[in-house]
């Protein structure tokens, strides 16, 4: 499955300072780096909207999403318990499904080569395919 674990979460000053910004451009047209992924509380049932950044992939079949601080992501374990998300990306709506969290060396080999580097040094991504 994934390479390795992280107990570690965003600080939450920082996600409190940028969540307006996430918030007004996540899943607009004109802003492709960033989507919107819809998923329901594995635990609560409860209806959530996350702000994430889609790395650009080979392959147009594939979303893939970072997970710098770890499989342990709430949404991405929330996603991953589901079988799939609605992700919301480029103002349009899309049926995100098999999920699976990889390693960031199997993430970094699915992305860009601009983007390779970063993604790399992740310690997991999440790949969902879109259908």
């Amino acid at each position: 499955m994934a390479e390795s674990k992280s107990s570690a979460s965003p600080p939450r000053r920082a996600v409190a300072a940028f969540a307006p910004i996430t918030d007004a451009l996540a899943g607009r047209r004109w802003f492709p780096l960033w989507a919107v992924v819809h998923h329901t509380g594995r635990k609560s049932g409860t209806e959530f909207a996350t702000p994430v950044a889609v790395v650009p992939t080979v392959t147009k079949d594939v979303f893939l999403i970072g997970l710098p601080w770890g499989e342990n992501t709430n949404w991405a374990r929330n996603v991953v318990a589901a079988g799939g998300a609605t992700i919301t990306w480029k103002g349009a709506e899309h049926s995100a499904t098999a999920p699976r969290v990889i390693g960031g060396v199997e993430a970094a080999s699915l992305s860009k080569a601009l983007f390779r580097p970063v993604v790399g040094r992740f310690p997991n991504a999440i790949v969902l395919r879109r259908s």
